[in-house]
């Protein structure tokens, strides 16, 4: 890495199939990475928690946006955070949480995990920058 790279840390506020946040992060992200930054973590908050679930299951002719994320954390390594009071509020939730609230099932995609805002916290104490894609509007 050259001395003029970055470290993001990135949170990303918007739902894939009702915000153009999860693309426009995965786009930001990727060329980030072939410039020679690095990305910190990523860290999914409000409706933006539903890029984490399993579940998603889009028409054949749609990106998989949970997928195509969950690749590329992956593929560079890069951590993966949901926030827990956005997650358990839109049922999303790990097989911790599944087993506390004895709900049926677990339906939080790997590599995601979920955790408390200090992630959030961390992530902005530890970058050089922190970028927020939201749904807009």
């Amino acid at each position: 890495m050259s001395d003029t790279s970055e470290t993001f840390t990135l949170v990303i506020t918007g739902a894939p199939y009702s915000s153009q946040a999860p693309q426009t992060a995965l786009g930001f992200a990727k060329a980030a990475i072939d410039e020679g930054h690095r990305i910190d973590r990523v860290f999914l908050y409000g409706d933006g928690v539903h890029l984490a679930s399993a579940l998603c299951t889009p028409p054949s002719d749609e990106t998989g946006w949970p997928q195509k994320w969950a690749e590329f954390l992956e593929h560079h390594g890069i951590p993966a955070i949901v926030c827990i009071a956005s997650a358990l509020r839109r049922g999303l939730v790990n097989e911790t949480e599944q087993k506390r609230y004895q709900l049926p099932a677990a339906n939080l995609l790997h590599p995601f995990e979920i955790a408390g805002l200090g992630e959030w916290v961390e992530g902005r104490m530890t970058s050089t920058r922190t970028l927020y894609f939201h749904a807009g509007g």
